[in-house]
């Protein structure tokens, strides 16, 4: 479906009023990062709060990452011809609640039903908003369209989580819950004032799921994205380790650097969604090499505190290219079945977050610590390697 088709009776709209309607998605996906990862800043209080552990309270994070994973092909299924406005906006209602649900909650249970809750809003708002842009905007501006949406996903890791964190440390982590809950609603009111009717044409079945796997460019997109998300979680998760004991940063400027390392990312995305439009192939390419010839580079030139900042600043970059590039790819992949690619890539996405960071843990509390930077290396080169196979494929190019 294009822009045109599906903007009835927005086919006269104003590109302003478009672009409106693209920020909105886009603090959408600010707003479900944040909520999904704000928890990792929240632990220690939570944990006194209701007498759990550190390890239980990480179930807060755990938890929603792979509902998400799970939700991302069932909602879209489920829901079948519903319009996507009106499901977007119930999404968005979820998570008004859920993130209510969090802050009121008096017990741990009850806490985690409600992440649970925010894990369905994460993967059904994630799996819809991903191929949004084809549908909001002509299709020369799908790349900055897709590349100002998935800037949400930047910015939250920015400016969302650590302003939470803060909110949590000044007040409660209650009151940060509930701050999240105020601007779900906040974006709800606004995807209902700027979304146009977004029906669906064909209702997203288990069988036309299943059918993409034939599809030689959403199998690349598929395994490049387990590849480069898995390795880049794997690596990242002990980034604070990896600063502190192999480049002799001192612990104190680890979180003015991740806030670094974030900063880079939002820049990298924009230059991916400059890029990927005449070149998506290269740029999916450029960014896996790049990223795998990063992480292997830590251990023999990040040994340094000039080397490791360094190197944190360009892996932010290359890696904050990701979300766009692949997204792209899997709308260029399954031009007629936007929805069914998207709702595989954010299950694949989501469950890749969850091995990455577990795959890590194996690794280091088994061999030293460059051990987890050699195997991010090597499934990050595995990535490239999977997209160069696709070099021939006319509508990655």
């Amino acid at each position: 479906m294009t822009a045109t088709d599906s903007m009835t009776p927005g086919r006269d709209a104003t590109a302003r009023n478009r672009w409106i309607a693209v920020s909105a998605v886009a603090f959408g996906t600010f707003l479900l990062v944040t909520a999904e990862q704000l928890p990792i800043g929240l632990l220690t209080p939570v944990g006194s709060a209701l007498s759990i552990s550190e390890g239980a309270a990480g179930l807060m994070v755990t938890v929603p990452s792979i509902v998400a994973a799970l939700s991302a092909p069932l909602v879209p299924v489920l829901v079948g011809r519903m319009n996507r406005r009106l499901l977007l906006v119930a999404l968005m209602g979820l998570m008004t609640l859920a993130n209510l649900a969090s802050a009121l909650a008096p017990n741990y249970p009850l806490l985690i039903t409600a992440r649970v809750l925010v894990g369905v809003a994460i993967g059904g708002f994630w799996a819809i908003a991903g191929g949004l842009a084809v549908r909001l905007v002509p299709a020369s501006l799908v790349p900055r369209a897709t590349a100002i949406i998935f800037g949400g996903v930047g910015a939250a890791n920015v400016f969302g989580v650590p302003l939470g964190t803060l909110v949590g440390g000044l007040a409660s982590w209650r009151i940060a819950f509930g701050a999240l809950s105020v601007l779900a609603l906040v974006v709800l009111v606004a995807l209902v004032a700027v979304l146009p009717p977004l029906a669906a044409d064909q209702p997203v079945g288990l069988r036309r799921l299943a059918d993409q796997f034939r599809n030689q460019g959403v199998r690349v997109g598929i395994l490049a994205t387990f590849l480069i998300v898995t390795g880049h979680f794997a690596a990242y998760t002990f980034i604070s380790p990896v600063l502190q004991d192999l480049s002799g940063i001192d612990g104190q400027l680890v979180g003015p650097l991740l806030f670094g390392f974030g900063l880079a990312g939002v820049v990298g995305n924009f230059i991916a969604g400059a890029t990927v439009a005449k070149r998506l192939h290269r740029t999916v390419l450029i960014i896996a090499a790049a990223l795998g010839v990063t992480v292997l580079l830590y251990p023999i030139a990040g040994v340094t505190a000039a080397g490791g900042i360094t190197l944190l600043v360009v892996w932010g970059l290359v890696y904050g290219g990701v979300s766009t590039s692949l997204q792209t790819w899997m709308i260029r992949s399954a031009p007629q079945a936007i929805e069914e690619a998207s709702a595989l890539w954010v299950a694949v996405f989501n469950l890749s977050i969850g091995l990455g960071a577990l795959a890590g843990g194996t690794i280091v509390d088994a061999l030293p610590l460059e051990g987890i930077l050699w195997l991010a290396g090597v499934l990050l080169l595995l990535a490239g390697l999977a997209v160069w196979t696709a070099r021939r494929n006319a509508n990655l190019r």
